[in-house]
């Protein structure tokens, strides 16, 4: 497989992942915005699934990377990323019992038992490529980086389905805090080139526009141009 950037962004776009608002929302991260990236429509939906999972395959692929297996942040790219490691799994010819593992991580991690079996419901293994679905200043995604060191897990990427473009209230971006812990961060898509096509296709309005454009004044790692 062979990933192009322009069906991806397509992929997104047609299946509304982006949304606008009048109304600020507040965001996982504590900020608020008047858009968001929510991947929640297409992993609601089986097949859409195993198509997220076929870009992150043909993404891994053309970065050079060979992971044994792919985990999903808890809980948002979880599903994705178990739909991924299957299909990266049964992809090889040494597929059988005992060839991979199958890892998913605990939302809230048990009080008691084993230090994998509290993080873990499977544990990953080796080399292992770290899947969310969008950061924004990137706290979900440290977590469980850091967990996932702690566990000594060799984690040898991080990819975001989406980068909504933030700088961090430290200053850094994702990538530059990602990569102080030593993990090289990717993302398949970011909201500098996605934004711009979302809101030529759904007109939310100018008074919407000039907030976004506001809010990337703000917190942007670049300024965006929408009106």
């Amino acid at each position: 497989m062979s990933f192009s950037q322009d069906e991806y962004n397509q992929f997104i776009l047609e299946n509304k992942v982006i949304g606008f608002f009048k109304e600020p929302i507040t965001l996982k991260s504590g900020r608020t915005s008047h858009f968001y990236i929510n991947f929640r429509t297409v992993t609601e939906d089986a097949f859409l699934t195993e198509k997220l999972a076929d870009f992150i395959i043909s993404y891994t692929q053309y970065r050079g990377f060979s992971p044994d297996c792919f985990y999903g942040v808890p809980e948002g790219a979880t599903k994705v990323a178990i739909v991924t490691q299957y299909k990266w799994a049964n992809s090889h010819p040494e597929y059988g019992p005992g060839s991979h593992t199958l890892p998913m991580g605990r939302g809230k991690p048990k009080q008691h038992g084993k230090v994998e079996d509290r993080i873990y419901l499977g544990a990953p293994c080796e080399k292992t490529i770290v899947i969310e679905d969008v950061t924004t200043t990137g706290g979900s995604l440290l977590q469980t980086v850091g967990t996932l060191a702690e566990s000594e897990v060799e984690i040898i990427a991080a990819l975001g389905l989406s980068n909504r473009m933030e700088v961090r209230d430290d200053g850094k971006t994702v990538e530059e805090a990602l990569k102080g812990k030593g993990v090289t961060y990717l993302a398949l898509s970011n909201a500098l080139d996605l934004l711009p096509k979302a809101y030529a296709q759904i007109a939310p309005g100018k008074d919407v526009g000039r907030a976004i454009e506001c809010e990337f004044e703000k917190y942007g790692a670049s300024k965006i141009k929408l009106l």
